[in-house]
């Protein structure tokens, strides 16, 4: 098989990356790459991925990191429906706008998981409550500028059809559960795009999101000694 795909399932771009490539039948070889266990540290991964991270492509001798190139060239290598990453102009930019827009909000709030829940089980102290508040209210803010701004007046990011911005998008904010947050509790517009994207990509939302819904479920929120991921 021509293209291998490395990835972590607690890895929001990883999830989002094998979402689209299981809904658009895309043949793939997965490779999990188990970052709680260092994996990513292997030197052969080091050729893989310069800075050590998921995810990341090997598409016949064709190596990609980032998964915003990752997912824009599958769209435009792949044979995929249009609506993923529209082929016109002005329809890529309303996508890239919000995949520009998200790295300074929905991804930067990724911290909240490092600080409530890597910090701790790999060091077994508490993280810093200031620190939390702060990530929080930030986070607070992003989801709200989702549902008021983004989701105002359509029903995906970007337009009437979903995109490589709503899995991006959903990924990020599915993994504040497993820190016991609910990024969906009364924001409707956003409890209905989750709705959408779920009906869109079934069974595969579920399929990818498995191992972190399980630590949701196990953990409730509060991590354990030492990752078992």
């Amino acid at each position: 098989m021509s293209l291998k795909v490395y990835f972590d399932f607690l890895s929001p771009p990883s999830r989002a990356l094998l979402m689209f490539l299981k809904a658009n039948r895309i043949p793939f070889e997965p490779k999990e790459v188990k970052l709680a266990k260092g994996e990513h540290f292997n030197k052969d991964y080091a050729n893989i991925h310069p800075f050590q991270k998921v995810p990341a492509i090997i598409d016949d001798q064709f190596q990609l990191i980032e998964s915003v190139a990752i997912l824009r060239y599958l769209c435009r290598e792949r044979n995929v429906p249009e609506h993923w990453y529209p082929k016109d102009v002005k329809g890529q930019a309303k996508v890239d706008e919000y995949l520009e827009w998200q790295h300074t909000n929905t991804r930067m709030c990724g911290m909240l998981f490092m600080l409530k829940w890597v910090y701790p089980s790999t060091t077994g102290k508490a993280p810093n409550a200031k620190e939390v508040a702060h990530w929080e209210k930030l986070m607070n803010e992003a989801l709200d500028k989702m549902e008021y701004i983004w989701l105002k007046d359509k029903p995906y990011l970007t337009g009437d059809r979903i995109s490589i911005a709503d899995l991006l998008g959903v990924t990020e904010l599915e993994q504040t559960r497993i820190v016991g947050y609910n990024p969906y509790s009364n924001r409707a517009a956003l409890t209905a795009w989750l709705e959408r994207i779920k009906g869109d990509t079934n069974p595969y939302f579920g399929e990818v999101h498995g191992k972190l819904h399980h630590f949701v479920d196990k953990y409730k929120g509060v991590p354990p000694a030492r990752t078992d991921a």
